[in-house]
């Protein structure tokens, strides 16, 4: 069983910045997945980046969000900076290409 325990999410203004941290229980060789969800729509994928560190964005947080990775640590983080209030969402990692990994979320909140 893998564990997936995101954190650094809050309250933040809009044009302010936050750091998420996806911390998974066991070594990570796989895609690993930043997506959003808001209450009544479907969850988004943010980000994603591949074992070999190559990365790819959705493309209104591209120039603005950078996904990365600590192999040595099992972490995976998204930076999140010039942030919008139309970035407000739940934001929960996954280890892509295995369903039931996902981690059970934090809440992303931008003022405007």
């Amino acid at each position: 069983q893998v564990q997936l325990v995101e954190s650094g999410g809050g309250l933040v203004q809009a044009g302010g910045s936050l750091r998420l941290s996806c911390a998974v229980s066991r070594s990570i060789f796989s895609a690993m997945g930043w997506y959003r969800q808001n209450p009544g729509k479907q969850r988004e994928l943010v980000a994603a980046i591949t074992s070999g560190g190559s990365t790819n964005y959705v493309d209104s947080v591209k120039g603005r969000f950078t996904i990365s990775r600590d192999n040595a640590k099992n972490t995976v983080y998204l930076q999140m900076n010039s942030l919008k209030p139309a970035d407000t969402a739940a934001y929960y990692c996954h280890l892509i290409g295995f369903s039931n990994y996902w981690g059970q979320g934090t809440q992303v909140t931008v003022s405007s």
